[in-house]
């Protein structure tokens, strides 16, 4: 009976949390926090590192809190900023069962042991519109295993985050408005300057990385006077460096920030920033988008001063290590991106000609008419992303910083099943070690040794990275700077080191922008291929 009873009590705690520990809890100058003990973790959910962008002070630089009282719980995610819902079915889709437009908040998984760890903090993407730091997908923990402090944080988004209004940039002592989004995250990071410490992080090594609008996001605080020492290496993933609404001047074709938000009241039928403010805010970030509203960072001369591609231009961007890449696959899952098909390839090769003029033979070379399938999504993924990719390690290493730059052309069978190769963030739960927690209608990777192999070596490149600027991986070949050589990673069944990504590529869009900068009155983004303008000589 006794050898019995001790039989069952072995079961019985097998099925206990054996991982789990005593909550920690940190002083922080901040405040006191209680988190969770997760085995080798310490994990601190749904902190604020502002005041409430509510009321009075919705669109209003984010304003910073006093100490909390107390011991704060931090064990449950903050809510998500407002957003319109996504539609269900798509492979981006997953539930938020949290909105509100008091978002400000961020999450930290550091190792139970940490001390002056280097810190990653991830920015989430979304076209400035939609996601949250919440995202399984972007569960901290493995990367937390490799030695580093890992943060996400929300920010605001779409109209509550980006609109610029004259009478906003009235009420401002700067005299300018919009970028509230952009504000958020500098003000997330100064906090993690102020706080990371006390939860084993060192605020003086600290990365700031992002996938598409994170990435974007990324580029904007480089670029940013205000983020200036907040950050010493960065990380981006699939950005995009297109051009960008200026304060009150309609620049680049296009209109400016000012005038987008008062076009956006007219077309709410709202009068002006008073009928704006009055608006229920889960409304207004529904509305706004079906109204045709962008959300954009804006050149406002403080807080984005110029164009960034002028930034990086000058050389005036932040001075960090950088590692960028893109995705061979990006249109496949964004095909709105991309051009309509053409009837022929006689009509394709017309199309082109006319447009891109003494340009035409390298676009050609390029994007051939005897594949146009193929040729009308890479048009779209090398203009937006992989120009940008290749510049940022182009322009960061005339500036003397190491920068490496890679190409993630890796599938597996379900994606392949769905045309989806390489598409736009698959490498993110590579990245995080989260294959197992992707959205419901993700083509989900097999458990499979090579996945593990590939799995283990990008997330080894990666926090390498943070920690020192250069990713090495145990037992995985040698990441080459860019440099001269022009090298880069390619991530496919297995890391592959490689030289000249796309010979060409970099070039022709390079002058495609360079023409429309010169001309003033053309934007750079996905207005390429059969849907460009005629190109400027």
């Amino acid at each position: 009976m006794r050898m019995w009873l001790l039989a069952i009590m072995a079961l019985t705690l097998g099925t206990q949390p054996a991982t789990a520990r005593p909550a920690p809890v940190v002083q922080a100058p901040a405040g006191a926090v209680r988190g969770e003990g997760a085995r080798d973790l310490n994990i601190y959910r749904g902190l604020p590192y502002a005041a409430p962008p509510v009321g009075p002070l919705r669109w209003q630089p984010p304003t910073p809190l006093a100490p909390w009282p107390g011991v704060r719980e931090a064990r449950a995610f903050g809510p998500a900023c407002l957003q319109p819902r996504m539609p269900p079915g798509g492979i981006y889709a997953s539930e938020l069962p949290q909105l509100s437009e008091d978002c400000l908040t961020l999450n930290i998984w550091a190792p139970a042991n940490a001390m002056a760890a280097p810190v990653m903090v991830w920015i989430h993407g979304g076209s400035l519109v939609t996601g949250s730091s919440r995202e399984s997908m972007y569960d901290g923990a493995a990367l937390a295993r490799r030695g580093i402090v890992v943060v996400s944080i929300n920010y605001r988004l779409g109209v509550l985050g980006y609109l610029a209004h004259p009478e906003l940039s009235a009420q401002s002592p700067d005299g300018v408005s919009g970028n509230y989004g952009l504000l958020d995250q500098i003000a997330a990071l100064a906090w993690v300057k102020r706080n990371i410490a006390a939860f084993g992080g060192d605020p003086g090594s600290v990365t700031v990385a992002g996938e598409s609008a994170g990435a974007l996001s990324v580029m904007y605080l480089m670029a940013s006077p205000l983020a200036r020492g907040l950050f010493q290496r960065a990380i981006l993933q699939s950005g995009y460096m297109i051009s960008t609404p200026e304060m009150n001047v309609r620049r680049f074709g296009e209109e400016s920030a000012e005038t987008r938000g008062q076009t956006l009241a007219n077309r709410l039928g709202v009068e002006g920033l008073a009928g704006l403010r009055a608006m229920d805010a889960g409304a207004l970030a529904e509305r706004a988008p079906k109204a045709s509203f962008a959300s954009f960072g804006t050149i406002d001369g403080k807080v984005l001063p110029r164009q960034l591609v002028e930034v990086f231009e000058r050389g005036e961007q932040a001075p960090v290590p950088v590692l960028a890449g893109f995705n061979s696959g990006e249109i496949r899952s964004l095909r709105f991106l991309a051009p309509p098909k053409p009837s022929s390839p006689a009509t394709y090769e017309a199309a082109i000609r006319q447009r891109y003029g003494t340009l035409a033979d390298a676009f050609l070379r390029l994007y051939p008419s005897s594949d146009l399938g193929e040729s009308i999504l890479a048009t779209p993924r090398d203009a937006i992303y992989g120009w940008t990719a290749e510049r940022l390690a182009a322009k960061q290493t005339a500036a003397g910083k190491p920068s490496f730059l890679y190409l993630f052309d890796h599938g597996w069978p379900a994606a392949r099943g769905m045309d989806l190769h390489a598409f736009h963030a698959a490498e993110i739960p590579y990245v995080f070690g989260s294959r197992d927690k992707t959205p419901p209608g993700w083509p989900k990777a097999p458990t499979s040794s090579l996945e593990t192999r590939l799995d283990e070596a990008i997330r080894g490149y990666w926090a390498a990275f943070v920690k020192g600027g250069a990713p090495v991986a145990a037992r995985q070949p040698a990441w080459r700077p860019y440099g001269e050589a022009r090298a880069y990673m390619a991530f496919e069944d297995a890391p592959q080191p490689k030289v000249r990504l796309m010979p060409g590529m970099y070039e022709l869009h390079e002058e495609v922008v360079r023409r429309r900068r010169a001309a003033g009155d053309t934007p750079w983004n996905w207005n390429v291929g059969i849907v460009a303008p005629v190109s400027p000589p």
